[in-house]
């Protein structure tokens, strides 16, 4: 398992200014970081995402936020992800720029919280993987399995 700090840390640098959103969790507030330098997001009710989170498994799976009191969840997508998702009803894909306000990895803040946290190693959800999990029959391929 790695550690808090290497999940932090690999958030923090795929902000535009690292620096901002260290200082942001030091005063123990959300940390806006832009989509589309690094990842984008998919956002999605929160228990379909958890049942999405059950088929594809954790192995699989990059880190995904959630605020339970808006039933939201944000899926940590890569940039090329907008194209294979546009199709899948029950995910929102925000455009580029957009804000996604980020509690530090170890903690909650301001009723967010982490249901998978960025481990540090930049590893994000498959696209693929996703659709296959919100789409119309919500199973996985057998492909996916390897």
């Amino acid at each position: 398992m790695r550690s808090h700090a290497a999940g932090n840390a690999w958030l923090a640098n795929t902000a535009p200014v690292p620096a901002a959103v260290h200082r942001a969790w030091v005063r123990e507030e959300l940390a806006a970081i832009p989509t589309g330098g690094t990842w984008i997001v998919a956002e999605a009710p929160i228990m379909a995402s958890v049942e999405a989170m059950q088929r594809i498994g954790s192995a699989r799976l990059g880190p995904v936020l959630a605020a339970p009191e808006s039933d939201r969840a944000w899926w940590l997508l890569p940039l090329d992800a907008t194209e294979r998702l546009a199709d899948v009803r029950r995910l929102t894909l925000p455009p580029p720029g957009w804000l996604l306000h980020c509690p530090p990895c170890e903690t909650s803040l301001d009723g967010r919280c982490w249901l998978e946290r960025p481990d540090g190693t930049g590893r994000l959800t498959d696209p693929a993987l996703l659709g296959a999990a919100f789409g119309p029959a919500g199973r996985l391929p057998a492909e996916a399995f390897g």
